[in-house]
């Protein structure tokens, strides 16, 4: 079990192809040139509508399906007159949702009546609508602006109308409908006194409010992490022999001063190759590597391939010219056959050492030029000590117990590992482009069946390939192995209430999230009325906030609520990827004394950094921190963390107040509650002047 959880750490990222953006419905609207005060006029709005796609009307009495519908913002300028009227739409009856609709095929017309108050005229809203086609079953919903601000009010009634959009007047609106995000709209928030706020840009750091980033400790812990992978690797069978074989080349030929060297030497190639592949470890290649499909479908498929190495199916070795001729520098002596002599050792090694170390490079690949080569330096060190040691001290070879059949039980068992560990790069894509795929009961099913398999393997119940010899065929299981049997059913019992819901707290940075379980019973009875918010949040239907959270996923959306209802902000920049939100989210935020602030005392909002869905085109931008067009809810998401924040990483936690500035020192990853709800508790008292 130690093992299991060590490499779960180590695989995992520190914090489709892409699809056409369907535009099924254009639309443009219309109205006269000019007119007079007290007259009515009639706006006119047209949809243009794909072949084989249909727009349902805004007049049908069926919960389903989203109706049409216009928005309209007051302004002593004009006054609404009677309802919307669409034109001339057809019938259909929905075998669906059993029930009558009305739908428009080819073009689509609605018109509204208003009165004209006052010059100058100002006539904004929304629309929302929904599209659908039956030949692929897809429906794709979508929203849209529209303002009449260029209509000229004369003193008489001189009523020009217009049947199509004027060019040099006003341009017709077209309504560009994301793929992905099936994102909801949103009506405007009416916020008491609107002149009193400047208009929402981001929230603004003081250079005073220095970040409580744990870079240290991270590095620190990753470390660790990566050494104790240099140990385990020489539990292998490829690697534990050589121990020995060392020893032999160095006694009655190598002073202790080449031993060292040796061991200097292991460490400086692992290190280099870390080093090497720093420089692309960068924040956009990480963030790439960490979230989009195709990486991510690439790491599943080299630790399967990993996986089944170990289990013996094939072995995974670099060829013999290559190590030969290696080997072959290495029998010259002095200090640089003492270097190809460690050479030699990491090559011979690579079938087993290979899948840890690429667990070690994987796991950097965070953001961090300087992660990869403390990994690696790690890992290198772990696993160069005890060849150095035992070429000091060659009487300690009496005391090392014989290479055999438990050296192979170990490889099946980080094999297992292995495999199971690969379905976690899948789940990373998954969330990320919203597939629903590997939904949570899903992974775990996979994980109980292949813990289960370790168990009854250390217990015997079947052979692998690579057991051979007395240890195979002797049926007495020793107290370590029972043991560690122990410790894996232990393990798998732990892991079963999860399939009806359990949050299994403890693994809950390794777990698509509860949000994503369809057979969740604990959650169902444990459910709690929804925080208050001010409007339904967009994108909402595919993205969640944990434990009975209502709140946001849009930043201005959020902050438009915090003003109205005169809360701070409580920005969460989050990740579908990122195992140390989850943690977060699980172990900490469940806590009362943090879950009860958090529902009644901010108004939340989760920035997903790694979300892949496309935004309509009006509504993309170039960064000005780094000139690239931003599409996509993550990139734009990021982009405001990095641009306002100086951030990066995730999870980063930040309270603004109603003019965006930055209340207190921005939170990290801390597991630690008390010190949470001290950080909440310093952003309201700062909110409050106190």
């Amino acid at each position: 079990m130690f093992i299991n959880r060590l490499l779960i750490a180590l695989c995992l990222i520190s914090c489709g192809a892409t699809s056409q953006v369907l535009k099924p419905a254009k639309w443009s609207y219309s109205a006269p040139k000019s007119v007079q005060v007290g007259q009515e006029i009639e706006l006119i709005f047209k949809a243009t509508i794909d072949k084989n796609w249909y727009l349902y009307s805004s007049e049908f009495v069926c919960d389903g399906p989203t109706q049409t519908s216009f928005t309209f913002t007051p302004h002593p300028s004009y006054e609404l007159v009677g309802k919307l009227i669409p034109i001339k739409p057809l019938d259909k009856h929905d075998d669906i949702f059993e029930c009558d609709l009305k739908i428009f095929k080819g073009t689509g017309e609605f018109r509204q009546k208003v009165k004209v108050l006052s010059a100058p005229l100002k006539i904004e809203g929304t629309y929302e609508y929904q599209v659908c086609t039956d030949l692929t079953g897809q429906c794709v919903p979508g929203d849209g602006e529209f303002s009449f601000t260029k209509i000229k009010v004369i003193g008489k009634s001189t009523l020009v109308p217009e049947s199509k959009p004027d060019e040099s007047e006003q341009k017709p609106e077209e309504e560009k409908v994301q793929t992905e995000s099936n994102n909801q709209p949103t009506s405007a928030i009416a916020v008491s006194s609107p002149q009193q706020w400047p208009p929402i840009t981001g929230p603004v750091l003081d250079p005073s409010l220095k970040q409580d980033a744990n870079q240290n400790q991270s590095l620190w812990g990753f470390f660790i992490l990566a050494f104790i992978a240099g140990l385990a690797a020489l539990l292998t069978p490829c690697v534990f022999p050589m121990i020995p074989m060392t020893v032999s080349f160095f006694t009655g030929r190598g002073t202790k001063f080449q031993a060292l060297i040796y061991g200097l030497s292991i460490i400086f190639i692992y290190t280099i190759i870390g080093a090497v592949l720093a420089p692309l470890m960068g924040p956009e290649t990480a963030n790439h590597l960490s979230t989009e499909w195709i990486p991510n479908l690439i790491f599943f498929a080299v630790f399967i391939v990993f996986g089944l190495s170990f289990l013996g199916l094939f072995e995974i070795t670099l060829p013999n010219r290559f190590i030969n001729k290696v080997d072959q520098q290495a029998e010259k002596g002095g200090l640089g056959g003492v270097f190809f002599m460690a050479f030699t050792l990491v090559l011979v090694s690579f079938s087993c050492t290979g899948p840890l170390v690429g667990s070690i490079l994987v796991s950097s690949a965070g953001g961090e030029v300087i992660k990869p080569i403390v990994g690696m330096f790690g890992f290198a060190l772990a696993f160069a000590i005890p060849f150095t040691l035992f070429a000091f001290f060659p009487g300690w070879l009496k005391s090392l117990p014989k290479s055999g059949g438990w050296l192979n039980t170990i490889k099946v068992v980080l094999g297992f590992i292995e495999i199971a560990l690969a379905f976690k790069f899948l789940s990373i894509a998954d969330q990320a482009f919203h597939w629903r795929i590997l939904d949570r009961e899903i992974n775990l099913a996979i994980w109980i069946v292949i813990t289960a398999l370790i168990g009854i393997y250390l217990m015997k119940g079947f052979r692998m390939p690579g057991d051979t010899g007395k240890d195979a065929e002797d049926k007495t299981i020793s107290v370590l192995r029972v043991s560690m049997a122990i410790a894996v059913f232990t393990f798998l019992v732990y892991l079963i209430p999860g399939m009806w819901g359990a949050p299994l707290k403890s693994l809950a940075g390794y777990l698509p999230p509860v949000s994503t379980h369809d057979f969740d019973l604990i959650s169902a009875a444990k459910k709690e009325k929804a925080t208050e918010i001010c409007d339904a949040p967009k994108f909402a239907e595919f993205l969640h906030l944990p434990h009975g959270i209502n709140g946001y996923f849009d930043y201005k959306q959020a902050m438009m609520c915090a003003r109205q209802q005169n809360k701070p902000l409580f920005i969460d920049f989050t990740g579908h990827g990122c195992t140390n939100c989850r943690e977060m989210e699980a172990r900490v935020w469940s806590d009362p004394q943090v879950l009860q602030r958090l529902k009644n005392d901010f108004v939340v909002v989760a920035l997903y950094v790694d979300d892949k869905t496309v935004l309509p085109e009006n509504e993309w931008y170039t960064s000005t921190y780094d000139n690239k067009v931003k599409k996509t809810i993550g990139k734009q998401n990021a982009d405001l963390q990095i641009a306002k924040l100086n951030n990066n990483a995730q999870p980063f936690y930040v309270i603004v107040g109603l003019d965006e500035h930055v209340l207190v020192a921005p939170k990290t990853y801390d597991l630690k509650a008390e010190n949470f709800v001290k950080f909440l508790e310093s952003g309201k008292a700062r909110f409050k002047g106190l």
